[in-house]
């Protein structure tokens, strides 16, 4: 919701400064502007990543409006399941877990916890995690490595999209250049007509410069920093259960 009031916050105050120095929003609408710019940043976005990542970009860029935070209770409850998994180790032995483990879902120490379920990432990293244990003589050092070494592969795909992202607020000004350079030669070819019309399309050419700054810093960027942030809080909640799982 915060992102949406943002959102909005940008619009109003750019565009209601521009109303309130007397310009003309006509002026600023440009569909071909905003056609050559955003088809040109889709297109590159497109060139530079693989279809999955895509797909995690779309939902990471939904998740900024729709998505939820990390919160207390998540933390709370993976320590609640861990701690339940520790107590019937203690009482049952290792081999206990083994079933709870490899059927998560059908678990009744996991089915407590419904909220971690519909986490996959720190599912698979506390069954992988425990499967290990229960099937190999895994030196402390070892586990710990192996878990730091998972980790990284999280870090990398959690914030494969806001880098993927950032790298289209990066270009978005060089394409508000190419559209503004467009619209010079089309200018040029107009060169001959009266200085009315004349100003309206060098004002038409630079609105592509003016947009691309815009996306850039007013909306596309900011994007980014929101996934990165998301990112850190779902790596720093997979670093608890890590240091938990080690304890």
């Amino acid at each position: 919701m915060i992102a949406v009031i943002g959102f909005l916050v940008v619009l109003s105050c750019v565009f209601g400064g521009y109303l309130l120095a007397h310009g003309n929003l006509s002026v600023l609408f440009q569909p071909t502007e905003l056609l050559i710019i955003g088809g040109g940043a889709i297109g590159g976005l497109l060139i530079a990543s693989p279809l999955k990542l895509v797909k995690k970009i779309i939902g990471a860029s939904m998740g900024i409006f729709v998505g939820k935070q990390m919160s207390k209770d998540d933390y709370l409850e993976a320590l609640l399941l861990l701690n339940s998994i520790f107590y019937k180790i203690r009482q049952q032995g290792l081999v206990s877990i083994e079933s709870d483990v490899d059927y998560p879902e059908e678990s009744p120490v996991f089915s407590k916890y419904p909220k971690i379920l519909k986490n996959e990432r720190a599912i698979n990293l506390i069954t992988d995690t425990l499967r290990t244990v229960i099937t190999t003589t895994i030196a402390p050092h070892e586990l710990d490595a192996l878990l730091e070494n998972e980790l990284d592969v999280y870090t990398e795909e959690l914030t494969a999209p806001s880098k993927s992202v950032n790298f289209v607020a990066d270009a978005l000004p060089g394409l508000g250049i190419v559209a503004a350079v467009l619209g010079v030669v089309i200018t040029m070819g107009k060169i001959g007509e009266p200085p009315e019309i004349l100003g309206h399309h060098i004002g038409a050419a630079l609105v592509g410069t003016f947009l691309g700054v815009l996306l850039c810093y007013g909306f596309v960027g900011p994007m980014g920093k929101n996934m990165e942030h998301t990112a850190a809080e779902h790596l720093q909640y997979l670093m608890m259960l890590k240091v938990s799982l080690l304890s």
